[in-house]
């Protein structure tokens, strides 16, 4: 059921983004529409996935994937219009691979390594797309707001990621601790 609903919302970035591209109110209504559908899947994903017990790391990992593709396909479309700047699809992308990576090949993890503004963004990176959609539904008055937030969130993004560079840089190097019997745990044998 999890992966169903986190799977619609990927199925919903391609239209999203090409109902972001267009500027008039009605592509705006069908815009309003999608989003609203693809953040109901992403509050019932997770709930649902613990609920049945079928939460996982690589169903985390497939839902924030789904959540960085919607948002950087409708921030794309906004910046081909020029509502936002091209630096914040850019940056959400970069801060996402840093994430994945940071988590799987530098930490060795076996699922992503979160960080409290890196959480924030992923939730916020939403905000400007809805309010992009209210503008082009009639409330022009709130296109100042837009041009705010949508800079804040690359202030935010490139705070977020150097403070996971910085986490990654003073963290101890990972060490295979020895068994008793002189076998190293952690890795197979080869």
């Amino acid at each position: 059921m999890a992966n169903a609903l986190t799977t619609l919302r990927l199925l919903l970035t391609y239209p999203f983004a090409l109902c972001m591209i267009a500027p008039d109110a009605r592509h705006a209504a069908w815009a309003a529409l999608i989003f609203l559908a693809a953040v109901a899947s992403d509050l019932f994903d997770g709930a649902s996935a613990r609920w049945l017990g079928s939460a996982s790391a690589a169903g985390r990992l497939f839902d924030h994937t789904a959540d960085v593709l919607f948002v950087m396909g409708g921030l794309a479309a906004g910046a081909a219009r020029g509502v936002f700047p091209w630096a914040l699809p850019a940056l959400v992308g970069i801060a996402f691979s840093q994430y994945v990576i940071d988590s799987y090949v530098t930490d060795r993890a076996r699922g992503l390594r979160p960080s409290w503004l890196g959480r924030y963004n992923g939730i916020f990176y939403f905000v400007p797309l809805a309010v992009d959609i209210a503008v082009r539904l009639g409330l022009g008055r709130l296109q100042p707001t837009l041009v705010v937030i949508a800079w804040l969130l690359v202030a935010s993004t490139l705070l977020s990621m150097g403070e996971r560079l910085q986490t990654t840089r003073a963290a101890p190097p990972r060490r295979e601790s020895a068994s008793p019997a002189g076998e190293r745990s952690g890795r197979s044998p080869r």
